[in-house]
């Protein structure tokens, strides 16, 4: 079998890009109306956001229909704007919510249709701008907007039961946002790798000891940086910077210790 990523496509599945394959006139008129770029660019693009991200990964998603690059005469793939923009809120969904690719493509198919599609941010999903040679993408998850839901709505985006939820809400894990009846992103994103954790016997008794854990790398964390808070950093949000360290540090930590165990 000819290798995918150099050999031209062919059959029904290059039945959109044909025509303008068959003019060399038309695809140059088509890609200076609509830049398309490499995997290489794309993958430059992307990784700033999503420093793991690969060419396999990219490959993959397009095997499961979540993206379908363009062809370009010589075979190669070509990514649309729009195509980026899918990328974007595929990686951007599956790290912050872990959804299977199975609810991830309804929310796309929802979005290509023209439909609102319930956003897991706990907004209707816009659909972004579409351009010629490319179906119409999310609005990139970039800007993120609060997530306010109620009980209900965060038991259907979670997929939790009633009872698993009371159970996450005893031990503390999942709480309504201060002040409010309301749950906040950080509440969807544990219920949903709650619900997903206990597909592995991965049960309440093992979170609350994550929790306590977390608890007390919170407690190191503003211990170290109450000189820098009573000095003051100007513009800087010296919590919200050292979280993000802490986190990403903590995911390598788990993940390096995961392929030494494993």
């Amino acid at each position: 079998m000819p290798n995918s990523a150099e050999s031209p496509a062919s059959g029904a599945g290059e039945a959109r890009t044909r025509g303008a394959d068959d003019d060399p006139a038309q695809v140059s008129e088509s890609r200076l109306r609509h830049p398309t770029r490499s995997i290489g660019q794309v993958m430059a693009i992307l990784r700033t956001e999503f420093p793991e991200i690969s060419i396999s990964k990219i490959r993959f998603l397009e095997a499961e229909g979540l993206i379908s690059p363009e062809r370009a005469p010589s075979g190669y793939r070509r990514y649309t704007e729009s195509d980026v923009d899918r990328l974007r809120y595929v990686l951007s969904v599956q790290r912050e919510h872990y959804l299977p690719l199975k609810v991830i493509r309804e929310h796309l198919e929802q979005l290509d249709r023209g439909q609102q599609a319930f956003s897991v941010r706990g907004q209707s999903a816009p659909v972004g701008s579409s351009s010629a040679g490319g179906a119409p993408g999310p609005t990139p998850p970039a800007a993120k907007q609060p997530v306010r839901l109620t009980r209900q709505e965060l038991l259907e985006a979670s997929g939790l039961t009633e009872s698993a939820l009371s159970e996450l809400e005893r031990t503390q894990i999942v709480a309504t946002r201060r002040g409010t009846a309301h749950y906040g992103r950080d509440a969807l994103t544990l219920a949903i790798a709650a619900r997903r954790l206990a597909e592995y016997g991965i049960d309440g008794r093992h979170l609350r000891a994550f929790k306590l854990s977390a608890e007390r790398e919170v407690g190191l964390v503003e211990q170290a940086i109450a000189p820098y808070l009573r000095r003051g950093t100007g513009n800087r949000d010296v919590p919200g910077e050292v979280t993000q360290l802490v986190i990403s540090f903590h995911a390598a930590l788990v993940r390096s210790a995961m392929e030494r165990s494993i």
